[in-house]
């Protein structure tokens, strides 16, 4: 009886199936006497060869094609699993090729991105690189509107990012900080501190904080004014004094003998 490469074969991955294969037909099958030829396949192998047609330089494709939009999230959907495309493709339509283990996406000719086929359901697959130009377009938009809140907080904020720039390694980071204090304080404490510091040439942040804290420990807090209402009076009942111990009998007159 002959031996069968999966009889009794218990194939945990199907990674393995395929060198497994190979140390099967190595060295059992191909050196074997075959039934049919009474030949063994390595001896014919050499006789059959050159009549062989080379093999294509490319394998065949066997991808699906189909034209797919990707939606404002930069993803296109296949089998409910959603798979990333570069940000700036959001809304375009593309070209996919769908493959049993994998998908290609297309912009024209251009392959602009692969992914692992899923078998999951309502997965989202993606890739880190795809979102990055957004992430940094919006970090820069954040960044940009802070500078404009610090521009505004006083006519002396541009000369002292200046400054900044000319003394401190980090300048943004001071800007983040005093934008940050003028919510806590208000824009006018923070304009004044602004002003002071150009005087005494002390630009960094840690200064205009440690001022205003200064300013804040000195400066009492206006109370609310609490005006009396006459509703809000207590009725007070008094008793009448009792005027009858001062009309007291006076003394009897004596008689001197």
């Amino acid at each position: 009886m002959k031996k069968h490469f999966l009889a009794g074969l218990d194939i945990a991955d199907f990674r393995v199936l395929h060198p497994a294969a190979k140390q099967w037909l190595s060295s059992v099958a191909n050196i074997r006497v075959h039934g049919e030829t009474h030949q063994k396949p390595t001896e014919l192998w050499h006789m059959e060869k050159p009549s062989l047609s080379p093999l294509p330089l490319h394998p065949f494709a066997i991808a699906t094609v189909s034209p797919v939009r990707a939606s404002r999230q930069f993803r296109i959907t296949l089998d409910t699993n959603r798979y990333s495309v570069p940000a700036h493709l959001a809304g375009q339509v593309l070209t996919l090729k769908t493959s049993p283990d994998r998908l290609c996406i297309y912009q024209g000719e251009q392959r602009i991105a692969r992914h692992v086929r899923s078998d999951d359901r309502y997965g989202d697959c993606e890739n880190p690189d795809h979102p990055k130009p957004l992430l940094e377009q919006r970090k820069k938009a954040r960044a940009q509107q802070l500078f404009r809140r610090f521009l505004a907080l006083s006519p002396q904020a541009e000369a002292s990012y200046r400054q900044l720039e000319q003394r401190r390694f980090n300048p943004h980071h001071h800007v983040r900080t005093i934008v940050a204090l003028s919510d806590i304080y208000g824009v006018e404490a923070v304009a004044r501190a602004l002003a002071d510091a150009w005087v005494y040439e002390a630009f960094a942040s840690d200064y205009i904080a440690n001022l205003l804290a200064q300013r804040a420990r000195f400066t009492p807090e206006a109370s609310a004014l609490h005006l009396t209402r006459r509703e809000d009076l207590l009725e007070v009942e008094l008793q009448q004094p009792d005027l009858s111990i001062s009309h007291v009998a006076p003394p009897p007159p004596t008689h001197q003998g």
